[in-house]
């Protein structure tokens, strides 16, 4: 009788294969992140107990993100929380801060990520640009609850992003 030992080691191997798989998968490809507070409202909603699919893939050169995306990225001043926001501008384009009445151009390797409710948010209109190495990936879908399943949209607030291209072919009245 060989006993419960060839049974625990199969079971063991497969675990251990299975942990791999996730664990990969995980790390390269895609993620499932909760939702915490209030300033991707109503896109994102934590109150609902929203789960946003995650996926890495943007990080690839290939792919890359775009203006308008939901993106989760580390947070500037606190490198173990997570965040997630809505990219407004990307390297080199210029951004108009309302509150500020500013224009500013964001720099190389930099982006400009807000929150979708301003009036609760923590986002670059307190911290600034942030550096596109905190990325962590873009919000594709919420996955959780049910009654919320589908895609995340990407959009963009009117007049807030311009291209270089754009100031260039702008008159400048004086």
């Amino acid at each position: 009788m060989a006993g419960p030992w060839p049974l625990l080691r199969s079971f063991l191997r497969n675990c251990v294969a299975g942990t791999l798989v996730v664990v990969t998968v995980n790390d390269r490809y895609a993620s499932v992140v909760p939702v915490r507070g209030t300033s991707m409202n109503p896109t994102l909603e934590s109150q609902q107990g929203d789960r946003a699919l995650v996926s890495r893939l943007c990080l690839d050169a290939r792919y890359g993100l775009s203006r308008g995306d939901v993106v989760v990225f580390r947070s500037p001043t606190e490198h173990r929380s997570l965040l997630v926001k809505r990219l407004i501008a990307l390297p080199g384009d210029w951004i108009q801060v309302p509150a500020a009445q500013e224009i500013r151009q964001i720099p190389v390797g930099h982006c400009w990520v807000e929150g979708d409710n301003p009036d609760v948010s923590w986002d670059s209109r307190s911290y600034g640009p942030i550096p596109l190495g905190l990325m962590q990936g873009r919000v594709t879908h919420i996955v959780w609850p049910p009654n919320r399943i589908g895609p995340v949209e990407r959009k963009m607030p009117e007049g807030r992003s311009h291209t270089m291209e754009f100031w260039k072919s702008t008159e400048v009245i004086t």
